[in-house]
């Protein structure tokens, strides 16, 4: 199984990110670029919370990982001018872990919570009170002498991320009074993202390196981001220091990112659809135990950008890949 963390193009967080995210993020909405519907809704939310001096509604955020989730949460705690508290799913592991957390909080703070799916459904139950009533119900003992109390918490807002809406519980969902999906971006938007994080590097680049290198960033920031740090140090130690379309183009060549942005795994995919399943239809389940890749890897990481790119289609029968990844891999085109 190929890890996720070594691909240059997951949308995915790996260990690198962090370093190159931290000094790029924008801090206001006016300098966040794209996702023009979600962020036109929630100046309108915002403001209106400040002037009614009241806490936002909780927010859910989800769609495909890289696309600014986490920074945009980051941007509505600064412009309501309130503390940002970070965690996720999977580090909430008891009830007591959550109640800690939220009696800490301070009158309109933000309790941002990636990855809301993986948490346990115990944990959630803990989460229904506290988003609808700001109340926490804690069971004191156990067996007849066990009694309820409860505890007020301040009026907080809970912003959840996910790339799997589907997974959350209807009781949950339902609790969220603002949901907004972010969608994959153009590439116009992220040429626009790596000038802006360019000119934050001090990198000297031409439009024509900054279009390359959004062309085949996947709609995703981060991996535009990602590829500009590598880019960088191919202008720095072969060329000039300038990202020039060669430069970009030579780099990313030697990353094996084609100029689609897929990368040697993409490849095998479709080109196992391809030859051992005569384009398919194929499952889901047989795909994945033919690439040795976990199923839920392929359907959350792999496929919306697949999908987005008229390469492989979704039926009742399974996966399909269509005549343009056939051309693509340069394959001839038997229609079934």
């Amino acid at each position: 199984m190929f890890d996720e963390d070594e691909r240059f193009v997951t949308g995915g967080f790996i260990g690198e990110d962090e370093e190159i995210e931290y000094g790029l993020r924008p801090r206001t909405l006016d300098d966040y670029i794209g996702q023009e519907k979600v962020k036109n809704n929630l100046k309108i939310y915002m403001q209106a919370a400040l002037d009614r001096r009241e806490a936002l509604d909780h927010v859910l955020l989800y769609g495909p990982p890289g696309l600014g989730k986490t920074t945009l949460a980051g941007i509505i705690a600064n412009e309501l001018g309130v503390n940002i508290r970070i965690t996720s799913g999977p580090a909430i592991e008891k009830a007591g872990d959550l109640a800690a957390i939220l009696t800490n909080l301070s009158e309109h703070d933000i309790l941002f919570i990636d990855e809301i799916h993986r948490m346990s459904r115990t944990v959630e139950e803990i989460l229904y009170p506290a988003m609808e009533d700001y109340a926490l119900d804690i069971i004191i003992g156990k067996g007849p002498s066990a009694k309820s109390i409860r505890i007020d918490l301040p009026k907080f807002t809970l912003i959840g991320a996910t790339t799997r809406a589907g997974l959350l519980t209807a009781p949950l969902r339902d609790r969220f009074g603002v949901i907004s999906r972010l969608e994959l971006y153009g590439i116009e938007e992220l040429k626009e993202i790596v000038k802006r994080s360019a000119g934050i590097l001090d990198v000297e680049i031409d439009d024509e390196g900054a279009a390359e290198i959004a062309s085949r960033s996947r709609g995703t920031p981060r991996i535009a981001n990602r590829f500009l740090k590598r880019v960088r140090d191919f202008a720095q130690v072969k060329y000039d220091s300038k990202i020039t379309y060669k430069v970009a183009s030579e780099a990313l060549k030697s990353m094996e990112v084609d100029e689609l942005g897929l990368d040697v795994i993409d490849s095998r995919m479709i080109r196992t659809m391809i030859e051992n399943f005569g384009g398919g239809p194929v499952g889901l389940d047989t795909l994945a135990a033919t690439i040795d890749e976990d199923a839920n890897t392929i359907q959350d990481v792999y496929e919306p950008y697949l999908l987005q790119i008229g390469f492989i289609s979704r039926t009742p029968r399974g996966r399909i890949a269509t005549k343009l990844a056939y051309d693509h891999f340069e394959i001839p085109y038997l229609e079934n």
